[in-house]
């Protein structure tokens, strides 16, 4: 019977209630702060060391922080969850790891690529939904000089980047999850639709925007028959990571489909910098920047009930320092939330 109620077309779930948003925290790194929401952001470090020996200590620090933040916000111990749902980009997801173990909490370690966010949100919510848990976080994160480590050149080679090129985001988004609405909860999960990996041959680890944006363009498609709506349903959708570049691709590639989105659409990556005047390419990516801008950014519009209902899509380009040193392809995922005003 439940099966039967929840599942929603090919890719889908529509929840019988909504998920409850009791609180978030967004951290984030210098330069983040500098940008256009730099003052919306609960944390911004004096220095994106965080006060710690290395890099990958670092990001580490922003969960944490996130996760203590969130919790102070919902006003709750570590104890009242029920599990994490965290990830990051690291190898062996080297910064949830060291960051939470002192919470003590059972977890799940996730990776999805800078899509993680979506992937944690979307199971943290089913968890909650199915009745397998009565509150969870979900938290992800991502480091500028951890990722540039773990899958570019050493910053200090000094390579140059090419204008479709993003920036990775120094930051750490935490969500606190709840079957139960308390006083003040503005937003819920309402529904959710899972990506399937999409691969259009691309081999540029440089232009992650256009290796994303098939998987995006494939996955708000398929929302759209699951739930029976179109564009004009939303007051915004709202992708992770795509940039300027990969926005541009993924409007051509949904006017292909037949939805022109001029002028619904946003994009996390472009919102969190200012491109020209802090040199960013085409925008942000990561794990944390679509974390970071629906705690600090988007959840705002809809607490204020500017929004009423957005679709919230980070995206993910699935590869490896391996995978690129032996030729291959870098394919993109995309993970869907409808996200509603209370």
């Amino acid at each position: 019977m439940k099966q039967a109620m929840y599942q929603c077309g090919k890719q889908s779930i529509k929840l019988p209630s909504p998920v409850y948003i009791l609180a978030s925290a967004s951290v984030v790194g210098t330069k983040e702060g500098e940008g256009p929401l730099g003052t919306m952001f609960d944390m911004v470090g004096t220095d994106d060391l965080f006060g710690c020996a290395t890099w990958e200590e670092a990001e580490s620090t922003l969960q944490k922080e996130a996760v203590t933040l969130a919790l102070g916000k919902a006003k709750m111990k570590p104890e009242e969850l029920r599990y994490i749902f965290a990830g990051d980009l690291l190898g062996q997801a080297m910064a949830t790891s060291f960051g939470l173990g002192s919470f003590q909490v059972p977890l799940f370690g996730l990776f999805g690529a800078c899509s993680t966010c979506g992937e944690s949100l979307s199971l943290g919510a089913m968890a909650v939904a199915g009745g397998f848990a009565k509150q969870v976080i979900s938290v992800t994160s991502s480091h500028f000089a951890s990722a540039e480590k773990e899958f570019r050149f050493p910053l200090e080679y000094g390579g140059q980047r090419p204008p479709s090129s993003t920036w990775t985001v120094t930051g750490s988004g935490a969500f606190v999850l709840s079957d139960e609405k308390k006083e003040g909860v503005k937003a819920g999960i309402t529904g959710i639709s899972t990506g399937c990996i999409v691969d259009y041959g691309i081999k540029d680890s440089l232009n992650m925007g256009c290796t994303m944006a098939p998987a995006a363009a494939e996955l708000i498609c398929q929302h759209f028959k699951d739930f029976g709506r179109n564009p004009q349903d939303y007051d915004q959708i709202i992708t992770g990571d795509l940039g300027s570049v990969g926005q541009r691709a993924l409007l051509d590639l949904l006017k292909e489909k037949g939805y022109d989105m001029e002028g619904r659409h946003m994009d996390c990556g472009i919102e969190i910098y200012d491109g020209k005047a802090q040199n960013t390419g085409a925008g942000g990516s990561g794990c944390g920047c679509s974390a970071t801008v629906l705690s600090a950014y988007l959840l705002e519009k809809i607490h204020a009930n500017e929004w009423k209902r957005i679709l919230f899509i980070p995206t993910g380009a699935l590869m490896s320092k391996t995978s690129y040193n032996e030729g291959n392809t870098v394919p993109g995922i995309a993970h869907g939330l409808v996200i509603e005003a209370l």
